[in-house]
C-alpha cells in the first residue's frame, strides 16, 4: 500500500476477488481469514459492498458476488472489443477469412467482435453477438480446452460444419487473462483448415490478450 491508495477500498477489491473465486460462497470467518483481519472490519466492508449490491448474503450468512456487479459487467465488452481489434484485423487481413472475439457467457460462447476481410470475394458472415453452446464450434471447443489445461499440444481447436454447413473454423483460447475466459479464432469456407491458420491463430490470442493484462 502507498500514500495514494485506500486501504479500505483495496481490502473491498480483495473481497470481490475472492468471491469471485468460489461457487459456494465465503463465510465472515472465512473472509477474515483470508484478508488477515477481524470479523468486524468484514462485516463493514460486506455491509458497504450489500448497499451497492455488489454483495449478497444468503440465508446461511455465506456471502456470494451480488447482481449489481452484472452493471458493471456490461460495459466491460465494449473494452475488451476495443483492445482486440487491431489484432483481429490483422488476423482477418492475413488470411482471408473472418476473425472473431469470443467470450464465455454462462453456458454458451458469444461474439464481441468480428472482423471480416476486405480483399476476399467471398467469405463466412459472422455477427457480433452470436451465440452457441461452448461444447460445438473451434471457439467454445478451445475455451473447454484451456479449463481442461489440455491447451499445450496443438494449442488451438479445429472444427468443420458444426456451426454452419461448409464452414472449418479455428481458435485458440486466451491465456494468462485474469477473470477472463475467451478465444480468438476464424472462420472460412474451406472443406478443411490450412496448416498454417492454427498457429496464426495462436499468436493472434497471444496479441489480444497482451492488450488485456
Amino acid at each position: 500500500m502507498t500514500a495514494e491508495t485506500s486501504q479500505t477500498l483495496d481490502r473491498g477489491l480483495k473481497v470481490l476477488k475472492l468471491l469471485a473465486d468460489t461457487d459456494h460462497g465465503l463465510t465472515v470467518t472465512e473472509l477474515s481469514t483470508k484478508l488477515g483481519v477481524n470479523r468486524t472490519v468484514v462485516y463493514r466492508l460486506l455491509a458497504t459492498l450489500e448497499q451497492h449490491a455488489l454483495v449478497r448474503r444468503d440465508i446461511g450468512g455465506r456471502a456470494r458476488v451480488g447482481l449489481g456487479v452484472l452493471r458493471l459487467g456490461r460495459q466491460v465488452h465494449p473494452l475488451v472489443r476495443e483492445a482486440a481489434l487491431p489484432a483481429l484485423r490483422s488476423l482477418a487481413e492475413d488470411l482471408g477469412a473472418t476473425a472473431h472475439l469470443t467470450l464465455v457467457d454462462g453456458a454458451e460462447a458469444l461474439a464481441v467482435a468480428v472482423v471480416e476481410p476486405t480483399w476476399t470475394d467471398y467469405h463466412v458472415a459472422y455477427r457480433a453477438g452470436f451465440r452457441h453452446p461452448l461444447d460445438r464450434g473451434a471457439a467454445g471447443r478451445a475455451i473447454l480446452a484451456a479449463r481442461r489445461g489440455e491447451v499445450d499440444n496443438p494449442g488451438y481447436a479445429l472444427t468443420h460444419g458444426e456451426l454452419e454447413a461448409g464452414a472449418s473454423g479455428a481458435a485458440a483460447p486466451l491465456l494468462g487473462v485474469s477473470g477472463l475466459e475467451g478465444s480468438v479464432g476464424v472462420v472460412m469456407l474451406a472443406d478443411s483448415v490450412p496448416v498454417r491458420v492454427g498457429p496464426r491463430v495462436m499468436e493472434a490470442a497471444k496479441e489480444v490478450a497482451d492488450a488485456l493484462r
